[in-house]
């Protein structure tokens, strides 16, 4: 396809977008959805994503590249690899920990990794996938996560790793995490998935570990459609998971090139003659996890808004916890202390003798069109997924169990504005003080 004719096509597709936007309605209150979470598309986005398609770029290559750069300098590391999910991050990560030049480092079937377990299932499921022993500890019910002296009781001597998340955007105190498994030999991976530029002692959150992870699904801090990546500072850590997600190939040509080894023949690795081509020896058994150009150019154009992105965050978490302040029945979140969160949601947990429950409290906001969602999956271990999993349990769970009774959480996404959050404020603080008297 000529220039200009992709060049007229995007200026129709502009046109499309703009006539779009200026028939949508402005928000009613009871009357237009407020969703929980959702991406925030432009005219960029959706040209850039039309781009791609006119130049059928429809693997990856020099957009995933260009991608992985920006985001790794964003993000303050020195390797990114995109991925189809931030869930193949997840288990890209762990598997990559595995790999034979890791030596005795490398971890084992019945190695233990500690988790929590009031959390999302990609998290966890990769440490049973990958032969682990999950071991969960509990957290607290003022920024939901757990802490350093629960995860010091949880270590044992097959305790070889820990993997979490920082809940909802808030970090765990991951320094202190960090230092920890430093102490003791343990690989450390942050699953920043809803944290993307969340701060912890003036250091981005996904900078602390041997790998973090990171989601790009459309509820997220930005989005790709599908897609995620993994993070590391490791050169050597990082080449393993090239090869493991690029079908476990020992080759690290980019797509298109080739011998950028020099040596494309003049490898002998394994049982295999001398000779054979380098782009086709495996050196892990790997997957393909890899994401597309078109993909990444709707990521790439969604870098350049993160900052709003975050800032809208932030107010709409702010605004809601100022409105919601001194109210009774509830146990409103704080962050983490050191840290400076990008929030990807605002949770709120009912007090034992709130004299409601939280269905009734979810339904009156669902009857306003105010759209909520639980803390994930709660208390993990009472899932029937996890009723034949090897795992053990490190403490109590109280307030995992507490957390999948009356906890849940609404929106602070940048597709929320002031009359938006506001709105949510009034609304709760109408059913609360309608019940508490």
């Amino acid at each position: 396809m000529a220039e200009t004719d992709v060049r007229a096509i995007l200026e129709q597709v502009r046109k499309l977008h703009r006539d779009q936007e200026s028939t949508q309605q402005e928000f009613v209150p009871g009357v237009t959805p407020i969703l929980p979470s959702g991406a925030v598309l432009d005219e960029d986005d959706r040209v850039a994503l039309v781009e791609q398609a006119l130049r059928l770029k429809i693997a990856s290559g020099a957009a995933a590249l260009r991608f992985e750069r920006l985001f790794a300098r964003t993000m303050g590391v020195r390797k990114a690899h995109l991925t189809n999910s931030g869930s193949s991050a997840n288990l890209l990560a762990l598997a990559s920990l595995a790999a034979p030049e890791l030596g005795d480092r490398r971890l084992r079937p019945g190695d233990e990794v500690i988790t929590v377990a009031a959390g999302f299932p990609t998290t966890v499921n990769p440490i049973v996938q990958c032969g682990l022993v999950p071991v969960f500890v509990d957290v607290d019910l003022t920024t939901y996560n757990t802490t350093l002296d629960r995860i010091e009781a949880a270590l044992s001597p097959r305790t070889r790793a820990i993997m979490m998340a920082h809940t909802l955007g808030n970090p765990f105190p991951v320094a202190e995490v960090a230092e920890l498994a430093r102490a003791h030999g343990l690989f450390l991976i942050e699953d920043t998935c809803d944290a993307v530029l969340s701060t912890y002692q003036g250091r981005n959150a996904g900078t602390f570990g041997d790998f973090s992870t990171v989601s790009f699904y459309p509820a997220h801090h930005l989005t790709t459609g599908e897609g995620g990546c993994v993070l590391s500072n490791s050169l050597e850590l990082a080449r393993i998971v090239e090869s493991m997600r690029d079908w476990g190939r020992d080759c690290w040509c980019e797509p298109g090139e080739d011998n950028k080894c020099l040596k494309r023949y003049s490898y002998q690795l394994g049982d295999l003659p001398y000779g054979y081509d380098h782009k086709y020896i495996f050196s892990h058994v790997g997957y393909n996890l890899k994401a597309t150009d078109i993909q990444a150019a709707l990521g790439l154009s969604q870098l350049t808004r993160i900052e709003d992105f975050v800032a809208a965050r932030k107010r709409n978490w702010r605004r809601l916890r100022d409105g919601l302040d001194g109210l009774p029945c509830l146990l409103l979140p704080e962050p983490t202390p050191g840290s400076d969160p990008s929030w990807f949601g605002f949770v709120i947990t009912l007090t034992e003798d709130a004299g409601f429950s939280r269905a009734e409290l979810v339904d009156f906001l669902n009857a306003r069109k105010i759209g909520t969602r639980l803390l994930f999956a709660g208390n993990l271990v009472r899932h029937p997924a996890y009723r034949d999993v090897d795992y053990r349990i490190s403490g109590d769970l109280t307030n995992s169990d507490i957390i999948t009774d009356r906890t849940f959480w609404i929106g602070v996404y940048p597709g929320i504005t002031i009359e938006m959050a506001d709105y949510m404020v009034a609304s709760i603080r109408e059913f609360v003080t309608g019940h508490h008297g």
